[in-house]
């Protein structure tokens, strides 16, 4: 991994001696331990494919040696947004790494590309290698779980940029699909059912209103939380992203998946559209499947409306599928027997391109039956 260095420092220095980088602010000694220290762990996510080692300028990968024929590439790139900032606030900064490749992984996964290898930045005003150990391990381990390789990255100590002991992260994953294969919407119809994978938990969006609820509410983070007295809040709150790409991959490869959406920013009624061809709406019934507490613990203390979570969390449901009606017994098995929690959450019908969430009196704390639409 590269080290970069940048910007300087108001402290005078004595008159006659040398200036030095250090004096700036950026220990070069420093981003060279954190270098020696995360190789282990990025070499621990080798795969075939991946032959680099860290330190180049760039990284080298072989999709033929990945077993690729004709592939098209798909490239993605995400961050954890102010999820970050509870990491920092109450030291958690084992997971958020996780949390950076999932949601690269999961949008590459949902256009039927296999994850192969991961870039990562990680940018701080002052580099604690302590803490950046910690972040890049949790990278790390994402990409096991995804099962590409951490190739390299860059790692920016820039002072006078970020507040003392903050810092951001943003991922790069390039994926492969072969040719033809790709998920790309076209195969839904009307008729198709629509299969919901359970989150675990926020996921990685809402967090500003998240954070805006815990100042205002004053809640204690450290405490046990209300919904769940054998996990303190903070955990709850600070739960990894789910990565799909394992119980996934062998389904689109089996042509049993039409489409796939990773409900991220935009919640359920926001990103579902994005997957499907014109005269195709989706209708989500909330009905079908019970608000996880977390959830009902959000919308309690915010107040918020029914239509509001469903265009702002995940509700409980990370990843909606797209399948035809004679394969929904087939992929729900194979699904389950991956490790994943399957709902059903609705169907696709003709229409103007789009989809519609719905509730019945009392589903999500409603005061009478509701529903949310949104086209495009």
């Amino acid at each position: 991994m590269a080290l970069g260095m940048t910007s300087g420092t108001n402290e005078s220095k004595p008159q006659g001696s040398g200036y030095t980088y250090a004096d700036a602010g950026v220990s070069i000694a420093a981003g060279n331990a954190l270098v020696k220290a995360i190789a282990p762990l990025a070499k621990a996510t080798a795969r075939p494919g991946a032959t680099s080692e860290l330190g180049g300028f760039g990284g080298f990968f072989d999709p033929k040696a990945a077993g690729y024929i004709d592939p098209l590439l798909v490239a993605a790139n995400d961050g954890v947004g102010t999820k970050l900032k509870l990491a920092i606030e109450h030291d958690r900064h084992d997971t958020v790494g996780i949390d950076l490749v999932a949601m690269c992984v999961n949008d590459l996964i949902v256009q039927g590309a296999e994850p192969l290898f991961f870039l990562d930045y990680f940018a701080t005003g002052k580099l604690e290698n302590g803490v950046a150990e910690r972040v890049i391990a949790g990278i790390a381990e994402g990409c096991k779980l995804a099962g590409c390789a951490l190739i390299g990255g860059e790692t920016a100590e820039m002072p006078g940029m970020y507040a003392a002991g903050d810092y951001d992260l943003a991922g790069f994953c390039v994926g492969a699909v072969e040719r033809g294969e790709q998920l790309t919407g076209d195969k839904v119809a009307p008729g198709d059912v629509l299969l919901g994978l359970a989150s675990s938990g926020v996921h990685s969006n809402g967090y500003s209103l998240v954070r805006r609820l815990a100042a205002d509410k004053g809640w204690k983070l450290n405490r046990p939380a209300l919904f769940d007295q054998e996990q303190l809040l903070i955990d709850a709150l600070i739960a990894p992203t789910r990565i799909y790409v394992a119980s996934l991959l062998p389904l689109i490869r089996a042509g049993l998946v039409n489409a796939l959406a990773h409900i991220t920013g935009g919640g359920l009624l926001e990103n579902i559209p994005r997957i499907l061809p014109d005269g195709a709406h989706a209708h989500v019934d909330a009905d079908l499947w019970p608000q996880p507490r977390l959830m009902a613990f959000l919308q309690a203390q915010g107040h918020i409306e029914p239509e509001e979570m469903a265009r702002t969390f995940n509700c409980g449901v990370g990843m909606v599928l797209a399948v035809s009606e004679a394969n929904v017994a087939e992929v729900t098995a194979k699904l389950e027997a991956a490790g994943e929690t399957v709902v059903t959450v609705g169907r696709i019908e003709a229409g103007d391109k789009g989809c519609t969430v719905r509730g019945s009196i009392e589903t999500w704390s409603a005061k009478s039956d509701w529903s949310a639409t949104h086209l495009g």
